[in-house]
């Protein structure tokens, strides 16, 4: 249910915001709406309380965004709460943000390392996956984890390359205890 709430209404943002000619507006307000709800709790916590009323929410809406951001953003958000949506606001926003991204070819990478990388490095990585891809541009996510020993392993969408020696050393592992027990199966 949940996804077909973000597919719908993510959709429908996205075909108004190609269609007006002002994705790049959409996009940023629509990434300005998740981080106020990212960083604030009690909005979070007031929107999803059962026993404040849709019309009360609503008000809270209008009075936060109403002037600030786009009428069409405001009535999507009134929207969902209207529906009783409003625990879908992030998921209907990623949503669109997701389907904007691809539209304008931009990647999103998470790079793990086991140390932090300097700018150089940085810059190749970003550099070969553009050679690599079909993407103009790209927004990099890195992160260290020293339990990779060494290597690393770069995340886009569903695709993973894993050169790290922790997953070379699993996989060398998995192969040796194929072979033990083949020549354990031969012995007499």
């Amino acid at each position: 249910m949940a996804k077909l709430v973000s597919k719908t209404y993510g959709d429908a943002l996205f075909e108004l915001a190609v269609e007006s000619n002002q994705l790049d507006a959409y996009l940023e307000e629509a990434k300005s709406i998740q981080e106020i709800f990212s960083s604030n709790e009690q909005l979070n916590r007031l929107m999803n309380h059962p026993k404040i009323v849709k019309e009360e929410k609503i008000q809270v809406v209008e009075n936060i965004f109403k002037g600030r951001i786009k009428d069409e953003m405001v009535g999507l958000l009134c929207m969902l709460v209207e529906k009783d949506h409003c625990n879908e606001i992030h998921s209907v926003l990623n949503y669109f943000i997701e389907q904007a991204k691809e539209y304008k070819h931009i990647g999103t990478a998470y790079v793990t390392t086991v140390m932090p990388l300097g700018e150089i490095q940085k810059s190749n990585i970003y550099d070969r996956l553009l050679e690599t891809t079909d993407y103009v541009e790209f927004e990099m996510h890195y992160e260290v984890d020293p339990s990779l020993i060494g290597g690393m392993i770069i995340r886009i969408k569903d695709r993973v390359v894993d050169s790290s020696i922790k997953s070379k050393l699993a996989s060398l592992s998995l192969e040796l205890s194929k072979i033990q027990l083949k020549v354990g199966e031969c012995a007499p």
